[in-house]
C-alpha cells in the first residue's frame, strides 16, 4: 500500500466513524479560538478580495468562519466522509466543499483553474501527512497561491508531543477523542524541528512573517481548561523569481 493510500484509508476511516458534530474530533475547537486569531495574524499580508482555500478542512468548522471574511471560501479534504459532514453542517451554504488529494498535482491544478489565484489556510495538516507526501502538500500551497495569494501555515512544534503524552497518560487512560486518533493510525506532532521552513522554501515559497502561537484543541483537561499545543505559524507567498506555477 502506498503512503497516500494508507493516509486516505486512515482519514476516511476516522471521519466515517464520526458524526462530524462540532467538537467531536480532538482538534475541532471553535473557530473563535482557532481560525479567528490566525486570520488576525494573516490580515496585514493578505488580499481580502481573493478567495480562500481551507486545506484539510475536515468537518468545515474553520471554513465556515473563513467564509465570513473572504468573498469565497472553499474547504477541501482527502476524506469523502469529512466533505459530506462539512456540507451537511453548512446549513446556510456559506462555503463550498470538495474532496481533493493534495498530493495529486492534476487535481490541485484543476482547483486553481476554477478559483484563480487564492489565499490558503493550512492548519495542522503537514504534521499529519506522511513524510514522503509533505513536499507535495507544500507544492499544492504554492500552486494555489499564484502570485497574489498568501498562505497561512500553522503546525504544532515538537513540544506538543509532551502535552499529548500527558493527556494520554491521565488516570484511567487516554480520553476517547485521543483514542480515536490513535485507533486510526493518525500521527500527531511528527514534523522534526526546523523541517517546516525547509519544506516551504523547497516548494518555492517565501516566508513573509512567522511566530509562535498556541493551537487550541476541543479536548479539555480535568479542570475544564482546553488542551493547547505549542505551535509555530508562517505567512508565505510564492517567492520572487520562482518560475510561474499552474
Amino acid at each position: 500500500m502506498s503512503t497516500s493510500e494508507r493516509y486516505m484509508r486512515a482519514w476516511e476511516g476516522f471521519w466515517a466513524e464520526n458524526t462530524g458534530e462540532p467538537g467531536e474530533a480532538f482538534w475541532d475547537a471553535d473557530a473563535a479560538l482557532t481560525a479567528a486569531p490566525h486570520i488576525e495574524l494573516f490580515a496585514a499580508h493578505v488580499d481580502p478580495t481573493l478567495p480562500i482555500v481551507d486545506l484539510g478542512c475536515g468537518n468545515g468548522t474553520q471554513t465556515r468562519y473563513l467564509a465570513g471574511r473572504f468573498p469565497r471560501a472553499m474547504g477541501v479534504d482527502l476524506s469523502p466522509s469529512a466533505v459530506a459532514h462539512a456540507r451537511r453542517a453548512d446549513r446556510d451554504a456559506v462555503a463550498e466543499f470538495e474532496q481533493l488529494d493534495l498530493t495529486e498535482p492534476a487535481g490541485v491544478r484543476g482547483l486553481r483553474d476554477r478559483l484563480g489565484e487564492a489565499n490558503v489556510y493550512l492548519r495542522a495538516v503537514l504534521h499529519q501527512s506522511d513524510p514522503a507526501d509533505r513536499a507535495a502538500v507544500a507544492a499544492a500551497v504554492a500552486l494555489l497561491l499564484g502570485r497574489r495569494g498568501r498562505g497561512f501555515v500553522v503546525e504544532p512544534t515538537a513540544a506538543a508531543k509532551e502535552v499529548l503524552q500527558k493527556v494520554a497518560e491521565r488516570p484511567g487512560g487516554a480520553p476517547e477523542k485521543l483514542r480515536r486518533v490513535r485507533e486510526h493510525d493518525l500521527r500527531p506532532a511528527e514534523v522534526a524541528p526546523g523541517e517546516l521552513p525547509d519544506l516551504l522554501r523547497g516548494a518555492g515559497l517565501e516566508i513573509l512573517d512567522r511566530g509562535r502561537t498556541d493551537l487550541v484543541m476541543s479536548e479539555r483537561h480535568p479542570d475544564l481548561s482546553p488542551v493547547v499545543l505549542p505551535a509555530e505559524w508562517f505567512v508565505v507567498a510564492v517567492a520572487e523569481g520562482t518560475r510561474s506555477v499552474g
